[in-house]
């Protein structure tokens, strides 16, 4: 897939690299050297040296480790971020608190390689989030304690409706995107109707991401699996390196993960999602693309329209990206622009006046 290009593309990419490991270092630097676009401008070894260091190498992008001796870099994120907005690309394995640091303004994250990813793959992974994440627009934010859970009781129920029996709902989301589908989420009732969620992230994360959002939630939120049905009060969230469509069954609906060629550049794709949604849905539909680079789910958002679904698109200013949504509102696929915070009212509005 091609690297996207920002709006200045022979500016080159300041990056300072933030990691314990001189392995880890030394893996990066060279890695994101050989691209002509980016030049490595220090590195640091914790928490502690970054800070001291910043205000020397003034980069445009930062990538950190999120376990470090010291200081993690959710906990340095959260004390830094808010008065030095920088664009922070976290470098991590399997780890839980990746979820934490994205919360307080970390743009985007790349899982460090193991067995089954090579280096390679890791640096071209990489190297394409630094450009992205050069032109983003980091919101640094409070973040509630780990495990806060919203209570079930604040979010007033849809309620018993026939037709809300009869409306699935899809979103899509990429850079920026797991915190913005969190305010959404958490903002909407637990017997909301189902729900398909395609966010690109690597292999692995999407299991803990959903948990996360499960915990969350008013409403139960998991990992999809092939066979899974849809259902009110359920939200799916699509595996990482599947592609996820939504299949009828008669007058059910159930989710088809599986193997197969990339769409739109990505597996999952929020167009191969869409478009099947397009495709075999004959219920109500709402279609909500939010921030992101490139242009997945603007088609199939665009065919979900053309088949009577409402459609919802992140506005400019709220988008840590305003890519995927801006391709959608351009080519006519949203019905209705909102904020972050007001897409989820949007949608009950919406939901409300079907029932």
């Amino acid at each position: 897939m091609a690297i996207p290009m920002t709006a200045n593309a022979n500016k080159k990419i300041r990056v300072m690299v933030v990691d314990d490991s001189m392995v880890a270092r030394s893996l990066i630097i060279k890695g994101l050297s050989a691209h002509p676009r980016i030049e490595i401008v220090g590195f640091a070894i914790n928490t502690l040296d970054a800070k001291a260091k910043i205000p020397q190498y003034k980069p445009d992008v930062i990538t950190m480790d999120v376990e470090m001796p010291g200081q993690s870099g959710p906990d340095f994120l959260r004390q830094y971020l808010p008065t030095n907005p920088i664009p922070v690309i976290l470098v991590s394995s399997l780890n839980l608190k990746v979820f934490d640091a994205l919360a307080v303004g970390a743009v985007d994250f790349v899982r460090k390689p193991d067995d089954q990813q090579s280096a390679d793959a890791f640096v071209a992974a990489l190297t394409q989030k630094v450009i992205i994440a050069s032109s983003a627009r980091p919101r640094p934010a409070a973040a509630a304690p780990a495990g806060t859970a919203v209570g079930t009781g604040a979010i007033p129920n849809l309620g018993p409706s026939a037709n809300l029996d009869r409306v699935i709902i899809g979103l899509g989301a990429s850079t920026g995107g797991t915190e913005a589908t969190l305010a959404v989420m958490k903002r909407l009732p637990a017997d909301i109707p189902p729900m398909v969620i395609v966010q690109h992230m690597p292999k692995g994360f999407t299991k803990m991401y959903a948990e996360r959002l499960n915990r969350l939630c008013a409403m139960e939120v998991r990992e999809a699996q092939s066979g899974d049905e849809l259902r009110r009060g359920l939200a799916l969230v699509a595996p990482a390196d599947l592609q996820c469509r939504v299949v009828r069954i008669g007058t059910r609906y159930t989710v088809n993960c599986v193997p197969g060629e990339k769409v739109s550049g990505h597996r999952p794709s929020v167009d191969a999602m869409f478009q099947s949604m397009a495709d075999v849905v004959t219920c109500k539909m709402v279609g909500i693309i939010m921030t992101g680079m490139g242009q997945d789910g603007a088609v199939g958002l665009l065919a979900m329209r053309k088949k009577g679904a409402y459609t919802i698109g992140q506005d400019k200013e709220s988008s840590v990206v305003y890519g995927m949504p801006g391709v959608a509102q351009n080519i006519g696929a949203v019905m209705i622009q909102a904020s972050c915070d007001n897409v989820s009212n949007v949608l009950l509005r919406h939901l409300k006046s079907l029932g």
